[in-house]
């Protein structure tokens, strides 16, 4: 248990720049893990196992990618009880993302507005990070599955974003549990085009083939996602889903952030650009997963991501469908006991009569 409730230092915290806050928090958490000062954070896990796509995850909550881009702080955010973390997106190069401020916060509608655009120090020091982790030196040992979300550096032309992929793929494989690809960004100038029809189906045709090669040379599978946007229509995701499964994609992420608006209309920055997340975009990811559901069948694993705020929010994504979840805006706004919290509340929603 946590020996230092939140909500002690969210004030503080709130009292920042969100992005301000949140290089502090991450710099603290990188220093503090593994030592005793973890104490102030961590949490025991809740066991509610799941075989997904060939892995057993230890529960259904994990971390969505973006809040460790540079993969600094997977034992500090492995204490905090989830089943599983995703760090990254990295990018082949570093780059520092779109200029500041870039980060806002709507507390008023337990929201977040950002267009960070991949910041990141670039995929040679995300596997060193990813190395030095005691989660990844553990291996097998290690009851915490690793997701490492890949992506497209900002200067490279959307004609060959193929490429990036491709590179950091060839990075990451052999350090991963799974391997998200990120298309659904809404702050990397036209990477959201990736989704479209023709796009979609050569970037995934290319990923397979390289994904076979890297199966041969390892000797090992390694599960492979797609994160997908939440402002798709029906056409869209059934283009989508048939995508998928054409190429043998193992699971999608739903969603990203959203470029609507319509649920924080009126508050200040609500009309800032980038991706909103957190409690508005809820509905918006559970009904792109119930589509998802109804177009992949029961048995195609669906991460849903957006908007979990509660145990009760966790929940509603696994009644549209998904079989395991992921947090971060909800992780700001309530702290790390959301994770135990929404993970108990889906263990006994599944659990038999």
């Amino acid at each position: 248990m946590s020996l230092l409730p939140y909500a002690l230092a969210r004030p503080f915290l709130f009292g920042l720049d969100p992005e301000t806050a949140h290089e502090l928090t991450m710099a603290s958490l990188a220093r503090t893990q593994g030592t005793p000062l973890s104490a102030l954070y961590c949490s025991s896990k809740v066991s509610d196992p799941i075989e997904l796509a060939g892995l057993k995850f230890p529960n259904r909550v994990g971390l969505a990618a973006g809040l460790d881009k540079n993969a600094r702080c997977i034992d500090g955010l492995a204490a905090m009880g989830f089943g599983f973390v995703e760090v990254g997106t990295v990018t082949p190069k570093a780059q520092p993302g779109n200029p500041k401020p870039r980060m806002f916060r709507l507390p008023e509608a337990h929201a977040l507005i950002n267009r960070l655009g991949f910041n990141n120090d670039g995929l040679d020091a995300f596997l060193a990070n990813v190395q030095k982790s005691s989660v990844r030196k553990q291996g097998a040992k290690s009851t915490l599955l690793l997701g490492l979300n890949i992506g497209k550096n900002a200067a490279t032309p959307i004609e060959n974003a193929v490429d990036d992929y491709l590179i950091c793929l060839d990075g990451v494989y052999p350090h991963a549990d799974y391997v998200t690809v990120n298309i659904s960004s809404p702050n990397t100038k036209n990477l959201r085009a990736l989704q479209s029809d023709e796009a979609l189906e050569a970037l995934l045709g290319r990923i397979a083939e390289r994904r076979e090669a890297l199966a041969s040379q390892y000797g090992k599978r390694v599960p492979i996602f797609v994160k997908i946007a939440p402002d798709l229509d029906d056409a869209q995701i059934e283009v989508i889903a048939a995508t998928l499964q054409r190429h043998a994609m193992d699971g999608v992420v739903a969603t990203n952030t959203t470029l609507s608006r319509d649920a924080v209309k009126g508050l200040r920055h609500a009309e800032e650009a980038g991706g909103l997340s957190g409690a508005p975009v809820l509905e918006a990811s559970n009904r792109v997963i119930r589509q998802l559901r109804a177009a992949l069948g029961k048995d195609f694993p669906i991460i849903g991501v957006g908007g979990v705020m509660s145990g009760a929010d966790a929940v509603s994504k696994i009644k549209a469908g998904a079989d395991v979840v992921q947090i971060y805006t909800g992780l700001i706004y309530k702290g790390p006991a959301l994770v135990a919290e929404a993970a108990n509340a889906i263990k006994k929603c599944i659990k038999p009569n």
